[in-house]
């Protein structure tokens, strides 16, 4: 019987540990998010581009639209999604430290939320012109 050659790291091989394939699943839902961003900005720019110079009243009467809340709302969050797995990935890549990437990952997933949450209350708010 021949030896080939392992492609796993020596600890790997210790544990008898292979690829989980995780990444495989954040890679597809971040081109996912991507994808849906791409198709929602020409319709955001336009809306921003509709409540510039206007008045809360004004914004508030284009923002209460039931088409342009939903376009904002899934723009939201598809924007807060894709920002999450992005940093997720860049701090699984780069930081080293299991507690300093634990709590890093904590951190990202809690503003990640907040922004999103911040930003559908301010659409909500605006839109019930409150």
């Amino acid at each position: 019987m021949s030896e080939h050659p392992s492609m796993r790291t020596p600890l790997g091989r210790v544990r008898n540990l292979g690829s989980s394939h995780s990444g495989t699943q954040d890679f597809w839902r971040q081109r996912l998010t991507a994808v849906a961003m791409t198709l929602l900005i020409v319709p955001v720019i336009v809306i921003v581009l509709m409540l510039l110079g206007r008045h809360q009243a004004g914004a508030a009467q284009i923002l209460g639209q039931l088409p342009i809340a939903i376009l904002l709302l899934l723009f939201i969050i598809a924007s807060a999604w894709h920002m999450k797995i992005g940093m997720q990935v860049v701090i699984e890549d780069y930081v080293h430290s299991e507690k300093l990437k634990l709590s890093s990952i904590m951190a990202n997933n809690f503003f990640s939320f907040a922004v999103a949450l911040a930003s559908i209350y301010a659409l909500l708010k605006l839109s019930s012109g409150v």
